[in-house]
């Protein structure tokens, strides 16, 4: 069950609905996307405890650091996520790690409503060691 929603979350990463993002961050790499839980098949949630919903989202984030030589490895961060809509309220989303196999990434719910815009902060500090970073970037969320 674990490696079919790796997989599923890394084909997430190329699908133009749920644009994957990320950003370079001295020697890592942030991915980030947020996403409607929906497009989660029922068994991927239901593995993960997600609850699919029109009314939820979901944002992945996983940091990598470059590997000189390989691929980058996935590394433990502590996070701090905030999301504010566009009437100024604000959310603390909770983040939980899921670590398998080969992976390391952080899984955060949220409740949104239609055509709702939401601006996310997520304040990475990569191995739990500073300095670290902030990403900010907007979503448009659509339940109808």
């Amino acid at each position: 069950m674990r490696r079919i929603m790796l997989a599923w979350l890394l084909t997430l990463f190329s699908l133009p609905v749920v644009a994957e993002q990320s950003v370079e961050f001295g020697d890592y790499t942030i991915h980030y996307n947020a996403f409607p839980t929906t497009i989660l098949p029922a068994e991927v949630a239901r593995g993960y405890g997600i609850t699919r919903s029109k009314s939820r989202g979901l944002l992945n984030v996983t940091v990598l650091k470059k590997v000189l030589g390989t691929s980058s490895r996935p590394v433990e961060a502590t996070l701090r996520v905030t999301a504010v809509n566009l009437t100024g309220q604000v959310r603390e989303i909770p983040m939980r790690k899921v670590e398998e196999e080969n992976a390391i990434y952080y899984l955060g719910e949220f409740v949104v409503r239609n055509e709702e815009t939401l601006r996310f902060t997520v304040e990475v500090l990569p191995e739990h060691q500073g300095p670290g970073t902030k990403v900010e970037f907007s979503q448009q969320f659509f339940t109808d």
